[in-house]
């Protein structure tokens, strides 16, 4: 079944039983990881992971595992991330079985309209299927506000939309500021307190912006001594990597269509200038030495292994700085090994 806005908000908030499969899919990963998470507690359930890895070639291990009883009685919810159309055969034994006793999401990025999974679940009324798209400002502001309201804070539309614009307009990377910012000033359901700008410039993500910047820039330059330093120097404890790895992301997707055009035969003075308001005038020259270390290929690369991390940060148990640092140093070493 195809899910609408309204649709999906009474399907995790209020899930039929006879609903087994859930797919929550495109590019704003954030609404999908929140609509599955909804959809738990309205479940009451705990999260059992499943990876694509443990179905590949054995599709009725999915089946198997949404049919088996749980050992203590509690329910569970089979969550499956990322998602794609491997996925597929699984997902027909499932909607086929007699019975299950546990349902199960799928977090997919962007599918295309022609994917057998899309289609599966759309067809089925055993299923749900939701796509989500990345809202705009306006719209990105709106969200924030709904979300200080549930950590008790009253947050003004210019500071949602400051907010929305330092997270991307990811909602788990707001949320995760939104109760930072809640913590700091004492705020509750029961006892709402308004965010001021002040408390942003105080504790907010931006205010390590500069320093995760000039990690991800001498990461991409290579200079492995430079990074290493710098790395010694940040506090740990106040080390926020999701944030660290958006900036690495936000510098990667700036180089990397400009470095295509490099391939492509442009001249760099001319794609230099035509980046003008993207970047700053100090971050010019850094720019231009990273575009001539990195391949269009490599930067992809880079980008993927980026997005890798981020997702293990949020959902895996690796020690999150311990796994940043590494990352940063062998995209530093790949970048010296490109230059020599």
């Amino acid at each position: 079944m195809k899910a609408n806005r309204s649709s999906v908000a009474r399907a995790v908030d209020q899930p039929d039983p006879k609903v087994r499969f859930y797919l929550f899919l495109g590019e704003d990963e954030g609404q999908s990881r929140a609509l599955a998470t909804r959809l738990q507690e309205a479940l009451g359930a705990s999260r059992f992971t499943l990876s694509m890895g443990a179905m590949k070639g054995a599709p009725a291990v999915l089946v198997d595992e949404a049919a088996a009883l749980s050992l203590f009685g509690e329910r569970r919810l089979i969550w499956i991330e990322p998602a794609g159309n491997d996925l597929t055969e699984a997902v027909e034994t499932l909607l086929a079985a007699e019975s299950v006793e546990s349902p199960v999401v799928a977090i997919a990025g962007a599918l295309a309209r022609s994917s057998a999974l899309l289609k599966l679940a759309e067809a089925s009324p055993l299923a749900v299927a939701f796509t989500s798209y990345m809202p705009d400002g306006d719209e990105a502001a709106r969200i924030v506000v709904d979300l200080g309201r549930r950590v008790g804070l009253k947050v003004s539309l210019p500071v949602a939309a400051r907010i929305a614009d330092t997270c991307a307009n990811d909602r788990a990377i707001a949320m995760q500021e939104l109760e930072k910012f809640a913590l700091y000033v004492g705020a509750s359901t029961s006892a709402p307190k308004e965010l001021a700008h002040e408390v942003v410039d105080a504790v907010g993500a931006d205010a390590s912006e500069g320093d995760f910047a000039q990690l991800a820039d001498l990461a991409l330059l290579g200079d492995m001594t430079g990074l290493a330093e710098a790395i010694v120097r940040l506090p740990k404890a106040a080390v926020e990597p999701i944030p660290a790895i958006r900036a690495l992301q936000r510098r990667i997707l700036v180089l990397a269509p400009a470095r295509a055009r490099v391939e492509r035969g442009e001249r760099l003075d001319a794609v230099m200038t035509s980046l003008g308001m993207s970047l700053f005038w100090n971050d010019k020259p850094v720019v231009g030495k990273i575009l001539n270390r990195w391949t269009a290929d490599g930067l992809a690369t880079a980008a993927e292994r980026a997005g890798a991390l981020e997702r293990s940060f949020m959902f895996g148990d690796a020690p999150e700085f311990e796994s940043l640092a590494e990352e940063l140093l062998a995209i530093a070493r790949k970048a010296r090994s490109a230059g020599r």
